[in-house]
């Protein structure tokens, strides 16, 4: 008799947004999504912290512009204080938002736009809890060079070796890392210890925060493809 498949548990997910139809609407189609469980909302900033420590998801999509409390200083205090912290994607109506790069540089894994398809969005989330990262490399290369954050500094003085620098620019281009195995024709545990190497010595919280960094740097610019 053969054996059942093995399924993965579906990823738990919080939806913050001040805005009561998009929250609602959003709880709505992505709990319709295969492999996606919503435990909960919030409505504000204070909010999204409070349910994120007691509900404990494993992803928490965060509006930025939210009352009480942003949803950059609601990142960086939940990312701060809980011990093992969920996952963040950023969820924005506009590419430009200044606030998402300070965002993602407070430790968001990446970020998405209210208007994309709600598949999209889904497989985002599902990418996030994975452990990578959700970038559109343009459109952050675009707000990085609008609004420098001045985290820059810290990467003349990483000392990245000459492959730890290639494999931050295929970062930069948003490749997963069996892309960036594939590219560079390593192991993908090669690339793991590289990228672990890479954000050890710029001092980031994941390889979003890293990719910031180096927008701001210069070591990439927009339009960088590779």
């Amino acid at each position: 008799m053969p054996l059942p498949p093995v399924t993965s548990p579906a990823v738990t997910l919080l939806i913050a947004d001040d805005e009561e139809v998009t929250r609602s609407g959003l709880r709505m189609l992505l709990a319709a999504q295969p492999g996606i469980t919503v435990v909960g909302e919030a409505a504000d900033g204070v909010e999204a912290v409070e349910r994120a420590q007691s509900l404990r998801p494993d992803v928490v999509l965060m509006d930025v512009r939210m009352p009480r409390r942003n949803g950059i200083e609601a990142t960086r205090q939940l990312l701060a204080e809980a011990a093992d912290p969920p996952k963040v994607v950023v969820i924005t109506t506009f590419e430009n938002d200044g606030y998402v790069t300070a965002a993602l540089s407070a430790g968001a894994s990446g970020f998405v736009l209210k208007r994309l398809p709600v598949r999209q969005i889904a497989e985002a989330v599902r990418v996030v809890a994975a452990g990578e990262a959700v970038l559109f490399p343009a459109a952050l290369g675009r707000m990085v060079a609008a609004r420098p954050l001045g985290s820059a500094q810290a990467l003349p003085h990483a000392a990245l070796t000459g492959r730890e620098e290639e494999v931050l620019r295929l970062m930069a281009t948003g490749l997963s890392n069996p892309e960036i195995a594939e590219s560079l024709t390593v192991s993908l545990e090669t690339v793991k210890t590289h990228v672990g190497n890479v954000l050890t010595k710029l001092g980031a919280q994941n390889r979003t925060h890293a990719v910031v960094i180096t927008y701001e740097s210069g070591l990439v610019v927009p339009g960088f493809t590779g």
